[in-house]
């Protein structure tokens, strides 16, 4: 069961006014994923997604806040010439189960077919149970598991 469309919320690209409220947003999407950032990597990662520097962002906004986040980025691939990766996805704890996160991937999507992408992607960790009973109505699982090669 979905969960039923929220009027109050609205989806859009991140903007310089956000800055505090989605550095609360990305500690946390950080402290979830249990990954240590540096208050200057914050400030860069900031810097380049209100660039445009090749990362984009979209802000979920709900109740005059924000409560999601959502950053993405094209990459080629040796098949296709586009495609659109969803590299972060976050919501407020108290926020979930409203239809936000839906949204944003969604919003992500929209984008990726007006850039003419042949498809969007992302990853999750295997155990993030409550994430992939979204994902697994929204996408299709391709069954792959991934690997980092430590540099």
């Amino acid at each position: 069961m979905s969960a039923a469309p929220n009027a109050d919320l609205a989806i859009r690209p991140l903007s310089p006014g956000d800055r505090g409220e989605w550095g609360l947003l990305a500690r946390g999407y950080k402290a979830f994923y249990r990954a240590e950032v540096t208050p200057a990597e914050y400030d860069h990662a900031w810097r380049r997604l209100i660039g445009e520097e090749g990362v984009f962002g979209l802000a979920a906004r709900m109740e005059g806040r924000l409560v999601g986040i959502a950053h993405y980025l094209f990459h080629t691939s040796v098949w296709v010439p586009k495609v659109c990766y969803l590299q972060d996805l976050f919501v407020l704890p108290e926020a979930r189960g409203r239809g936000v996160a839906r949204a944003l991937i969604e919003a992500v999507a929209r984008v990726a077919r007006e850039a003419q992408a042949e498809r969007c992607y992302w990853l999750t960790q295997e155990d993030n149970k409550v994430a992939r009973a979204l994902y697994d109505k929204v996408a299709k699982f391709n069954g792959f598991l991934r690997y980092d090669f430590v540099l």
